[in-house]
């Protein structure tokens, strides 16, 4: 598979050079903001930044190029007018099957919080300084989860608590990868799920496998549409 990539950040480093390890991959060009891309590649992904998305896609469109999106803090509203572009786009905030894991853990927890009216929910997340938005793309997967199982939250609020809404907090310090709790705080009990990133190339390795499953499909999709396939399963037979 001939591959390109939008941005040389940390995300865009890490699968260049996984990339170059794997010798059916092919690393065609790694370009950074004002850089035009190079030859026809059979994917591409966006490692970029938010407001350089909305060109990129074009791009794809225009090249009928297949695209996976790891960049966040963009207004997902655009998609809509590439629905019938003919190519495959795969959006994911977070590239960890774990954490697909834990989004579908996330949606049990909150179904459990139901039970009680007096139980709390909470998402804690951690990021390096250098990280832009706050709060990141899985901690707004990860509260949406919790709401989803738990019909009093119709959705999250970063700060102080408020009714109705999964607190979350974000702290952005020092040179930590990524770390994700959801919490259920109950009078007499806590429960807590917690994923720490400890390298980069966990997060490549994902969107590497996301570039390969997106290849030929058509139409918008998620990486928790992949990760299904694999985790799902689990879950099947734990109910057996």
């Amino acid at each position: 598979m001939r591959i390109g990539i939008f941005g040389h950040g940390k995300l865009g480093t890490a699968v260049a050079a996984l990339a170059a390890r794997d010798r059916d991959i092919d690393l065609a060009w790694i370009v950074d903001k004002g850089e035009p891309p190079g030859s026809k590649v059979d994917v591409a992904l966006d490692a970029s930044a938010a407001n350089a998305v909305a060109g990129h896609l074009e791009w794809a469109s225009s090249t009928g190029t297949d695209f996976v999106i790891g960049t966040t803090g963009w207004d997902k509203a655009i998609l809509e007018g590439y629905r019938e572009a003919g190519i495959g786009i795969l959006v994911s905030a977070n590239f960890s099957l774990a954490v697909a894991f834990m989004r579908r853990a996330a949606v049990a927890i909150g179904r459990l919080a139901a039970l009680d009216a007096e139980v709390d929910l909470a998402v804690v997340e951690r990021h390096h300084k250098h990280k832009a938005d706050a709060p990141s793309g899985t901690a707004k997967l990860l509260a949406a989860a919790l709401a989803e199982g738990c019909p009093r939250y119709d959705g999250w609020v970063l700060g102080a608590a408020q009714e109705g809404k999964v607190s979350v907090s974000s702290l952005r310090s020092g040179a930590e990868i990524g770390f994700h709790e959801i919490r259920l705080e109950a009078a007499a009990e806590t429960l807590s799920l917690a994923h720490e990133a400890k390298t980069r190339e966990l997060f490549a390795a994902g969107a590497l496998r996301a570039m390969l499953w997106i290849r030929g499909r058509k139409g918008l999709h998620r990486f928790d549409e992949l990760a299904a396939e694999l985790i799902d399963p689990m879950f099947a037979k734990g109910e057996q």
